[in-house]
């Protein structure tokens, strides 16, 4: 079975949800199928092993699970970027856009040092505004964005397409059709 092949018969697509005329992408039978989940963290580290990564910046709240099983096989670091007022210590922090409307993120004010090579991991890129204040807030104070990994991309969306126009690199597995 091609990766592609595995990875979408692993992911369960729930029509209109969140709302009529949306096909929502879970992940979670992914998660809960032993080798689906292994070999979409396989894939998602494979153009960077064996090369020096600081850090892995995983956004709440599935890029936590992959962003952690990533940074494990890149023996890095591991940043959580999470929503507004939900982290104990000193952060920084950036608004940025959604389809309907502004939130914001943050993340410990050190949590990346200036100069860290920082991969940027969610389970997926749609619009790209979560990805694009993630790419933002981990420049701001100073880190080197490698890349920015998600394991679906919907291409319609131009979500992908936004990061690599702020000249941060995307890896993407696989691709559905639609929003």
């Amino acid at each position: 079975m091609t990766l592609t092949e595995d990875l979408k018969s692993a992911i369960r697509t729930i029509p209109d949800y969140p709302k009529p005329g949306i096909e929502f992408r879970d992940i979670t039978t992914l998660l809960g199928n032993p080798r689906a989940f292994r070999r979409a963290i396989d894939e998602l580290v494979q153009p960077w092993a064996g090369t020096k990564m600081d850090k892995v910046a995983g956004m709440e709240a599935r890029g936590f699970i992959l962003g952690g099983a990533v940074a494990h096989q890149l023996s890095a670091g591991f940043v959580p970027i999470r929503k507004k007022g939900k982290l104990p210590f000193t952060t920084v922090s950036i608004a940025y856009s959604l389809e309907y409307g502004v939130d914001e993120m943050e993340m410990h004010q050190d949590a990346v040092h200036p100069g860290e090579r920082v991969i940027l991991v969610d389970d997926l890129i749609a619009t790209g505004g979560t990805a694009e204040g993630a790419v933002r807030l981990l420049k701001q104070i100073g880190a080197e964005v490698v890349a920015a990994c998600f394991v679906i991309d919907l291409p319609e969306l131009g979500g992908a397409q936004k990061i690599r126009d702020m000249g941060v690199p995307v890896r993407t597995l696989v691709s559905f059709d639609g929003h």
